[in-house]
């Protein structure tokens, strides 16, 4: 598989993440919420997580405005979170700052997710665009900051 060819591949998923994004629908009866703007370019992601008593995320809703890698993101995100334990959720919201500072350590232990976060690997030859693809991920840490202080 040629360089080119794994870049198409990834663009790809993240242009069907944006046309499809997953988890979109406002949940009303949330356990708690968070949101994150990017003051420079507007962009802005609202997040509401279902947790039950055993800490497990049984629902995500995550609505994004802006442009396509945060609202790529934010979907990947809500894929890659749902059914798992706050502990392991804050792995993988570590795991995600490690690869887009180009930590391999973070892209292994990605891998080993089922889903489409690793894609967001891509996004890191575009610094100016990694703020975007982090946008969803501070959201996520303010609602989860906001219940357990993580």
């Amino acid at each position: 598989m040629t360089l080119n060819h794994l870049n198409e591949l990834y663009r790809e998923v993240i242009l069907d993440h944006r046309r499809n994004p997953r988890n979109n629908a406002y949940l009303k009866d949330s356990t708690v919420c968070g949101r994150a703007i990017n003051p420079f370019c507007g962009d802005e992601v609202h997040i509401q997580i279902q947790i039950s008593q055993n800490s497990d995320i049984t629902c995500v809703g995550l609505q994004s405005e802006g442009c396509s890698i945060n609202v790529a993101s934010g979907s990947m995100l809500t894929e890659a979170i749902i059914h798992k334990n706050t502990n392991q959720v804050k792995d993988i919201i570590n795991n995600i700052r490690l690869m887009m500072q180009g930590d391999t350590k973070g892209e292994i232990n990605l891998s080993q997710e089922n889903g489409d976060i690793l894609n967001l690997v891509a996004v890191r030859d575009y610094p100016i665009r990694i703020k975007c693809a982090l946008l969803a991920l501070r959201a996520l840490d303010d609602a989860l900051s906001k219940m357990y202080g993580i």
